[in-house]
């Protein structure tokens, strides 16, 4: 399924949105540019994030505390490739907007970033010993994607649907086309956890779990203290 847009409005200016889907346009034209693949590759491992080096003594002593850390929000704006990139750019230009409006500018960021983190963890936790590098913004779009279900559970979602050999427009409830995304994220994290996934790559079906599952938590917490904060005054 791909959604096309989303069926919902906003009051503000995505500006955030709009900076995080700059920003990472820009990591990916460089990378683009890059001459070689073993440039691109190098360029990976250095910013990308390796999880197995993270328990590295030897790491921490050449990088230090700064660079060593560097990784965990350089790799969220990184990509595999084309359609890595468009697919996360068109989830987030979606789906971020709504809840941008609804957070604000400095506390989307700031839940943006929390559940790239968060979504990183979750991966790490998965598979600590991976010497596969982490790249893309895939978790903390993950997060959004569980904002919005749940605060939004009865958008309606522009979906392009494969129905045996041909695709129909169909309008979704993004319970439905979120909940739907999410199963298909934890199946396939089920079925990653093979010896043959851990050395040779793939999707970080684990991030998009925890980013997701992060969203869920942060934004119910804060409508519980919106709620709080209402019944107080």
């Amino acid at each position: 399924m791909i959604p096309l847009r989303d069926i919902n409005r906003t009051q503000t200016f995505p500006l955030v949105t709009v900076m995080i889907v700059v920003l990472n346009t820009v990591g990916f034209l460089y990378q683009f540019s890059l001459g070689s693949p073993l440039e691109l590759r190098a360029f990976f491992y250095q910013f990308g994030l390796v999880p197995y080096a993270l328990f590295s003594i030897p790491y921490w002593q050449e990088m230090g505390v700064v660079l060593g850390l560097r990784p965990v929000v350089t790799s969220m704006f990184l990509h595999g490739g084309w359609m890595h990139f468009l697919g996360n750019m068109l989830f987030l230009w979606i789906f971020g907007d709504n809840i941008e409006d609804r957070l604000g500018h400095t506390r989307f960021l700031l839940f943006y970033l929390i559940c790239g983190f968060s979504a990183t963890l979750c991966q790490i936790g998965i598979l600590p010993n991976s010497q596969i590098p982490m790249i893309g913004a895939s978790g903390a779009i993950a997060g959004v994607l569980g904002a919005y279900l749940i605060l939004f559970p009865r958008a309606r979602v522009l979906t392009l649907v494969p129905i045996l050999f041909l695709f129909q427009l169909i309008e979704l409830p993004a319970v439905i086309f979120l909940g739907l995304w999410f199963l298909l994220q934890f199946f396939s994290g089920a079925l990653s956890l093979t010896a043959s996934y851990i050395q040779s790559g793939g999707t970080a079906w684990w991030a998009h779990i925890g980013g997701f599952v992060a969203g869920v938590v942060f934004i119910l917490k804060y409508r519980s203290a919106r709620k709080n904060q209402r019944v107080y005054y």
